[in-house]
């Protein structure tokens, strides 16, 4: 099921959430319409509560979606220096190895996750 701020607005959870404070609807049946559980239910009303009026179910991302570029760069060098040994053919090595790629990069400051080298192959390759 899609998160609840995909699928109804701030005003027409607000209305549901101010029928539970008025007592006009049930827990469950909030639960139902939202599409969600006990405990995500309570947070909302708990931030509902503390301000009815500024209160809003939009999305806000937390980290930038992209990465800088400078980190993309270091990336790209590191996978560049394993694609070297790779290519190399007196070396038994046929893949690149992302973990070893990320803990070089966490030597020098660069925090990201394997997933994420994986994500951003050499430009270079055909």
């Amino acid at each position: 099921m899609d998160q609840v701020h995909k699928r109804l607005t701030t005003e027409q959870v607000k209305v549901l959430l101010k029928g539970y404070c008025q007592g006009l609807l049930d827990r469950s049946a909030i639960e139902e319409v939202l599409g969600i559980g006990r405990s995500r239910l309570f947070a909302l009303l708990k931030e509902y509560r503390y301000n009815p009026d500024r209160f809003s179910i939009t999305y806000q991302r937390r980290s930038r979606p992209r990465l800088p570029s400078r980190v993309e760069a270091e990336i790209e060098k590191e996978l560049m220096l394993d694609k070297n040994l790779i290519d190399d053919t007196t070396l038994p090595i046929t893949d690149y190895n992302y973990a070893a790629i990320r803990d070089r990069l966490a030597k020098r400051g660069v925090t990201v996750s394997s997933p994420t080298i994986k994500s951003l192959p050499p430009k270079s390759l055909p």
